[in-house]
């Protein structure tokens, strides 16, 4: 099952929509056939694994990370290759939470005398699909948010320059992050003081996450970096000129409003799952990353912090209001910490 993990992750910047899943038959105590799934739309890991293992899957078991789907999408229904090849023995890391398949894969395959076992390195595969099982259990996307601060929690001067607070290294690293995202979120004040591009450039890949832009008057200059065919931009009402302008630019704007003449960010995160975004990267100012973090709706923090102090004139990392008592303060828990060159990343999860 490890092996297959290890499968399962060379899709982690390609499977989006699709979970990240990986196969490996083994007989007679020698691996037959591996496979892992690289891209929505074609062949999932079982039919791949099964065939490798040209013919030897009869009477071997079959490791694999994610429950056979059993419903028909862009291909057939995995749990049919399987019941074809006619393996002793199943075993699936997690069930799927997909409610076209929870389970049914799991019951085609018992129902034909197979074996079948549940929960092998369950955390590992969950772990590797955050954002798939965030999307299907809950109808949101996984949001991690990623913010380079000084070691005093700056991210910006006063000004709003920002360029750069971190190393090469750690932005380096933070486009890795983008690549496994579905989408790249960020607010109109980023793209007027920074004008970013919100692309993957400094790790190879071979699919660019959708990019966002919160932007509730539609402000964005129209020469900005971010405005490409495909950018998605959330505003709270109809600019009609401007909503033409972007459009004519290939841009994409959706409607979402809240009472307070802003963008319901809720509603936002529930039009991204309904376009299949499973991760969420949030690359955002002080403002909107305060915004989501009080709507309770980030669930990982990736903060890189750099070896300078910026002082209390500059931006903090979130625009929240004053606590009455510590009580109310936000919670979090470290999950892991690494030097990045000269600075620290930081990934914390968030209490929701």
């Amino acid at each position: 099952m490890a092996r297959a993990l290890e499968l399962a992750a060379r899709g982690l910047f390609t499977t989006t929509p699709n979970p990240r899943v990986g196969c490996v038959v083994v007989k007679d105590g020698v691996v037959a056939g591996e496979g892992w799934h690289e891209k929505a739309g074609e062949s999932h890991a079982e039919p791949m694994a099964l065939q490798a293992a040209d013919g030897k899957a009869a009477g071997a078991t079959v490791y694999v990370t994610l429950e056979p789907c059993a419903h028909h999408g862009r291909t057939p229904p995995c749990v049919d290759a399987l019941l074809a090849a006619k393996p002793a023995r199943v075993v699936a890391a997690i069930a799927d939470p997909n409610p076209d398949t929870a389970g049914k894969g799991l019951e085609k395959l018992r129902a034909a005398g197979i074996t079948v076992d549940v929960g092998l390195m369950d955390a590992e595969a969950r772990e590797l699909n955050i954002g798939f099982f965030a999307r299907m259990t809950r109808g949101t996307p996984w949001v991690r948010m990623k913010v380079a601060a000084s070691l005093d929690g700056r991210t910006a001067l006063a000004d709003g320059q920002s360029q750069w607070i971190t190393g090469d290294a750690a932005r380096k690293d933070g486009h890795a992050w983008r690549a496994r995202a579905c989408a790249v979120l960020t607010g109109v004040g980023t793209v007027k003081s920074d004008d970013p591009q919100l692309n993957v450039r400094d790790v190879e890949t071979t699919r660019q996450p959708l990019r966002v832009v919160v932007d509730s008057r539609l402000q964005t200059p129209l020469n900005a970096r971010v405005l490409r065919p495909g950018t998605l931009f959330a505003a709270a009402g109809v600019d009609a000129p401007r909503s033409v302008a972007l459009r004519a630019r290939g841009a994409e704007v959706v409607v979402l409003p809240n009472h307070d003449g802003k963008v319901e960010l809720p509603d936002l995160l529930q039009e991204l799952a309904r376009r299949g975004c499973n991760e969420i990267h949030v690359e955002a100012g002080h403002k909107l990353n305060g915004s989501l973090l009080q709507a309770g709706l980030v669930d990982e923090l990736l903060i890189y912090m750099a070896p300078c102090i910026l002082g209390d004139t500059a931006q903090g990392m979130f625009h929240l209001p004053p606590l009455a008592k510590l009580a109310d303060r936000c919670n979090v828990r470290i999950t892991d910490v690494q030097q990045i060159g000269a600075d620290l990343r930081v990934l914390a999860r968030v209490d929701r």
